[in-house]
């Protein structure tokens, strides 16, 4: 008969170990390796070693159906076991660190020669991330001195142990760590294909964390834009956005914020007017972009990034209008996260008979807004909505006309409004995901919002770091960093990139100005912000630009 096929091993599986079937096979594991194979202890009738450490030590297991095949403790209360061979030995570490000793790393023979090692290892160091150490200590077998090195780890002091089982101090910072990264494919694919037990922890400004009825609602199979479902489901979104904001109307487009905002100028081209562009950072730059791209003719209030707008020079310069004019301006800055002055400029529009125009893509959602007596305002699914991104909407108090002899179809809100938000193939998917963000937005989430974003800044200012948006004028959903030296902002972006933590600093204009920011839009959990502040805790001391060695 013909031989069977042999059978696949079954699929490896990481995780910390909580189970006392898994706590026996460890200690045998450690008997196996660390007294048969390493001659470091004495040899026992039972074929099992318990470490004097077990009680305080994390294990990461690698585990085949129930068999162990690998694994490593971590243990991180001093003094270490290392203490005691090697006196003094913070002498040898870089200072300003948080330290973990990793300790009885051990693979079965019959895996050795696979991918277990990487797997495992890497699985530790997400772990050690997200916990906050970055330095790891170990005992380095002299035996495998040569992989430790290509690990990154750095050999430290005199050997230690007997000459039976003779052990090398070393260490592994993080930034060590990221070169390994950087220098191995193998490592490379296996840090960033394995699964995560820690999923990243987003702190970003859009994409931010969606949260699960979203994700169900855009996980629904898709219906056609032109169908009863859909056009009843487009109708209920728009009224629940106009209820969320105090708006008379509202067009919900197929495009990003950036269309949104395009949209406005496309309207303010159809006014015989001059505008005022206020602008205190990179969203009001753009604002000024698209206003001479749409060729209008306007005023620019410009001034530094981060400094706030004086009511009586914005009045100043709102008298230079005509009646009919109009003024366009971000409410929520999120490149520097200063709180413009929303309400006192739509006051002073009303007394000027001036229009009001705003960009509120990072404000909808995640804090009050009332669009009552605005022109035209401009929010994106993506950011303080909570939902995926790629929807965006307008909102106008007027009946827009459709111009299809003087505008594009896509900039011409007036064609939007003539169809119902539905001019042009409309996805089902991203409208079932905001129809559930929008009923999410909810006065207890902006609240919950504003409370945590005051806790993040408390802890931060008690931490010494400097923020750019002074308090009186802060925005209650994101805040700007600026450490005291050049290029620090992505050094400790990529560090917590690499420990699970998303953070803005990768556009360009942050970059050049080495800002790093942590955003709430996305209501992320008080136990991921909790996680976060202890991490920032940690690295403040970089972030002052101290503590770098």
């Amino acid at each position: 008969s013909p031989t069977a096929p042999a059978a696949e091993p079954p699929e490896l599986t990481l995780r910390l170990a909580t189970q006392e079937w898994e706590f026996e096979q460890i200690h045998r594991l450690n008997y196996r390796t660390f007294v048969e194979e390493i001659p470091q202890h004495a040899r026992n009738p039972e074929g099992r070693l318990v470490d004097r450490f077990h009680a305080e030590n994390t294990y990461i297991v690698a585990l085949q159906g129930p068999r162990l095949v690998g694994m490593m403790a971590l243990r991180a209360k001093r003094p270490f076991s290392i203490d005691s061979k090697l006196p003094d030995l913070d002498q040898y570490l870089p200072k300003g660190r948080v330290a973990v000793e990793v300790r009885l790393l051990a693979v079965e023979a019959d895996a050795r020669k696979t991918t277990l090692f990487p797997a495992l290892f890497d699985y530790a160091v997400k772990h050690c991330l997200a916990e906050g150490y970055d330095i790891a200590v170990i005992s380095g077998t002299t035996r495998q001195l040569k992989l430790y090195r290509h690990l990154g780890f750095v050999p430290f002091g005199p050997l230690v142990g007997t000459a039976e089982a003779s052990y090398q101090p070393m260490y592994l910072t993080l930034e060590s760590y990221g070169k390994t990264l950087q220098r191995s494919a193998v490592m490379r694919d296996t840090f960033h294909d394995m699964p995560r037990e820690h999923h990243e922890l987003n702190f970003l400004p859009g994409p931010v964390t969606i949260a699960p009825e979203v994700r169900k609602a855009f996980s629904l199979p898709p219906v056609s834009h032109r169908g009863k479902v859909f056009l009843s489901k487009m109708a209920e979104t728009r009224a629940a956005l106009c209820r969320l904001t105090n708006a008379p109307e509202v067009q919900i487009l197929l495009g990003s914020g950036t269309l949104a905002n395009e949209v406005v100028a496309a309207q303010l081209s159809l006014m015989d007017a001059t505008g005022l562009v206020l602008s205190n950072g990179e969203f009001g730059e753009r604002l000024a972009a698209n206003a001479r791209r749409a060729r209008l003719r306007f005023d620019w209030m410009r001034i530094g990034w981060g400094e706030t707008f004086d009511l009586a020079q914005v009045e100043h310069f709102m008298s230079r209008l005509p009646r009919g004019g109009w003024v366009w301006l971000v409410h929520n800055e999120t490149s520097t996260g200063v709180l413009n002055p929303f309400d006192e400029i739509k006051s002073l529009c009303a007394a000027q008979g001036l229009h009001l125009c705003a960009d509120c893509i990072s404000s909808i959602g995640a804090m009050p807004v009332d669009l009552a007596g605005v022109r035209l305002a401009t929010c994106a699914s993506g950011k303080g909505i909570g939902s995926y991104p790629g929807l965006s909407m307008v909102f106008h108090d007027y009946h827009p006309t459709p111009k299809p002899d003087t505008l594009p179809g896509y900039l011409d809100l007036g064609w939007w409004a003539r169809n119902n938000s539905i001019p042009h193939t409309h996805s089902s998917n991203l409208l079932n995901a905001l129809n559930v963000a929008v009923r999410q937005a909810t006065p207890e989430r902006m609240e919950r919002i504003r409370r945590n974003m005051e806790r993040v800044r408390a802890e931060l200012a008690q931490c010494g770091l400097r923020m750019l948006a002074p308090e009186n004028a802060a925005s209650p959903v994101v805040v700007t960093l600026v450490p005291d030296e050049p290029g620090l902002a992505a050094i400790i972006g990529e560090e917590l990139e690499m420990r699970g933590y998303w953070l803005s600093y990768r556009s360009a204009y942050l970059l050049e100005k080495n800002w790093i920011q942590i955003a709430l839009l996305g209501d992320p959990s008080e136990k991921s912000i909790d996680k976060l502040l202890n991490i920032m805790r940690l690295a403040s001391a970089r972030l002052r630009g101290k503590g770098k060695g």
